[in-house]
């Protein structure tokens, strides 16, 4: 039994010391996901860590393999894998099993082509295997843009003067929900800046939405959400309601195109068109 324990404590030294080699050769700043570690004596050549980025992850739709876009908090990592010591198919196996036994879900597997899609609530990662000895991993998880640049009262004023509207950036909203988000307080602080500097100004407060779901239901949403925005102007900053007429536009007026995420994210906005 001592034998047994001093060879397994001698396995277990010799594999740690492996991967700390590995580690130590890895690129700068880079270092492995909590979610899954790397095949052993793997070193990371690459790395890009963003708070927001999209990707499209390769999934099996009806027999079909589709690219589905995630966006959210974006990961990726690219390895060598030791391939004089270990062959592809055990790379992909291992990082597939891996996943399976954390309990993820599969949407897409090629097999021991190298390329599979997994995701658990909003994770979404893949993994592709080369035969030239590298693999990549990327990882998203899936989360709403946050607008983080809010026009002032002086471009506010400047769009309205020179194209009679203005989109005003920093108006957030849950999918699918009317109610204005906390996050909004900035941009409506510049709205009602730019509303008392202006006494005489009044303003249409128009929502505008994507083409996604029924259009009754975007023309129905895009005017709730235009009553909540004039409703918080008018309870919250002391701006009489005759000067703000909310109206609903839905998807009819778009800015860039609804065949895409980014374009359908442009077009969900609100606008303020002087009366």
């Amino acid at each position: 039994m001592k034998v047994i324990r001093y060879l397994l404590l001698c396995l277990a030294v010799a594999f740690a010391a492996h991967v700390c080699t590995a580690q130590a050769q890895d690129a700068k700043g880079c270092k492995d996901s909590p979610l899954i570690g790397r095949f052993p004596g793997s070193v990371i050549t690459g790395c890009t860590d963003k708070a927001f980025d999209g990707y499209s992850f390769t999934v099996t739709v009806e027999k079909q393999n589709k690219p589905k876009r995630v966006e959210g908090k974006y990961f990726q990592l690219n390895y060598n894998w030791p391939s004089r010591t270990a062959s592809k198919s055990q790379v992909v196996r291992n990082l597939n099993n891996a996943l399976k036994t954390a309990g993820y879900t599969f949407d897409y597997d090629s097999g021991d082509y190298g390329d599979f899609t997994v995701h658990m609530g909003k994770t979404w990662i893949m993994e592709e295997v080369s035969a030239g000895g590298w693999y990549r991993q990327t990882i998203v998880v899936e989360k709403g843009m946050t607008q983080e640049v809010v026009a002032n009262a002086a471009a506010l004023s400047g769009g309205l003067t020179g194209n009679g509207h203005v989109i005003v950036n920093g108006i957030l909203f849950d999918t699918g929900k009317a109610d204005v988000k906390p996050e909004s307080a900035p941009a409506l602080q510049e709205v009602a800046k730019l509303l008392k500097e202006n006494p005489t100004l009044k303003v249409y407060v128009v929502g505008h939405t994507d083409n996604v779901g029924a259009l009754a239901g975007n023309i129905d949403l895009s005017k709730r959400r235009a009553a909540s925005v004039v409703q918080a102007l008018t309870t919250q900053y002391g701006i009489a309601a005759i000067r703000l007429q909310p109206y609903g536009d839905g998807p009819y007026a778009p800015i860039a195109s609804n065949d895409s995420e980014d374009g359908r994210t442009l077009n969900r906005r609100v606008e303020l068109v002087k009366q």
